[in-house]
């Protein structure tokens, strides 16, 4: 198989605490993070608000120096570069923000904004400039009547089509899209997400894409890598995590999710109490104190991430165990109490009769 475009491995971010009772320890966002991406594929990187995605996408980018690992772009590993030679590597990949007003300058033409990685890295004559700021414009969907408007003008859907124009100026390899669309409507979300996936056919773009939000996961993701409290708890192929999830985590995430039948019931898995800080996680698993499967082995035992199968991997002791000696059941053993919400078998009865 050829070399991945992108190529993360054991990725650590670290932040000094300089204040407080922990001043000091380390405040750990990411912690062991390890990830491949192809060209033309997308890897969703899911999780909770806080759980250290965004903070991965932007040391990938060289937004922030990671405190260590490696991160390789085309073979080309960035952590060890120079900060002009990253600026050099800077073009081929780029990132669209969550918030597409707060990415745009107010004081100028969108269309100015547009044009200044243009120029700045030379990549079109002056005269140029403006024929390749509309042909961006009509690749996103817009129009030259765009082109001089300011972004306060324009409506979310198209200040996201300008930030995303504006990243596909240096004509990139890899996009890191952070939470790109959920700060739009639903019917916005599905024509950005429709742009997404027209434009990677179109260029063979990779997409990391950063979101807490399955539903829109499902629809764009080839892939998936599930984080919790700075590590990747499990990894696989989007349909498989989503429908046969290993770790209790990934579970618990799925099962919030929302149903297609407004009478329809589901097992629903919550996680009790609040996570660990970051700044002290548990020595082990970093869920054990909110997780319902857990028992004495998940303190006592270093959870790993470990391939399950040539396509997946989970970091979780209990189940790798039992894996191993085939007898783990993934449905079965949850305490209800507090935990677990069935259905009844008179509303199962009810629904069949219904639908």
């Amino acid at each position: 198989m050829s070399e991945p475009l992108l190529d993360v491995i054991g990725l650590e971010k670290r932040y000094a605490v300089r204040s407080g009772v922990f001043r000091h320890r380390d405040l750990v966002a990411a912690d062991d993070v390890s990830l491949t991406l192809s060209a033309g594929e997308t890897l969703a990187l899911v999780g909770e608000s806080g759980s250290g995605k965004s903070t991965v996408g932007r040391c990938i980018l060289r937004l922030e120096a990671p405190s260590g690992g490696c991160v390789r772009l085309d073979g080309t590993d960035i952590t060890e570069l120079e900060e002009s030679d990253v600026r050099r590597l800077r073009p081929e990949m780029q990132m669209v923000y969550q918030e597409p007003l707060e990415s745009l300058n107010p004081r100028h033409r969108v269309g100015k904004l547009v044009a200044e990685p243009l120029v700045l890295h030379g990549i079109v004559g002056k005269t140029e400039v403006r024929n390749r700021v509309v042909e961006l414009f009509q690749l996103v969907g817009l129009g030259e009547e765009h082109v001089d408007r300011y972004a306060h003008a324009l409506s979310g859907g198209q200040q996201q089509r300008v930030g995303i124009a504006r990243a596909l100026a240096t004509n990139p390899k890899l996009l890191i899209l952070d939470e790109p669309t959920s700060a739009l409507d639903v019917s916005v979300e599905a024509q950005i997400l429709n742009l997404l996936r027209d434009l990677q056919r179109r260029l063979r773009l990779a997409y990391l894409f950063i979101s807490h939000d399955l539903a829109v996961v499902s629809m764009l993701a080839d892939r998936v890598a599930v984080m919790y409290l700075g590590q990747i708890v499990e990894t696989g192929p989007t349909r498989d995590v989503l429908s046969n999830s290993f770790h209790p985590y990934t579970r618990a995430l799925v099962s919030a999710t929302p149903v297609d039948h407004p009478r329809q019931k589901k097992l629903r898995i919550a996680l009790t109490g609040e996570p660990a800080s970051p700044i002290d996680p548990p020595a082990h698993c970093r869920l054990v104190p909110r997780c319902p499967y857990a028992e004495p082995v998940c303190s006592a035992v270093a959870a790993e991430l470990l391939p399950i199968d040539s396509c997946r991997s989970t970091r979780c002791v209990r189940f790798q165990q039992e894996h191993c000696d085939g007898i783990w059941d993934p449905g079965g053993d949850v305490p209800i109490q507090d935990t677990v919400i069935r259905s009844t078998e008179s509303e199962v009865n009810e629904l069949k009769l219904n639908d």
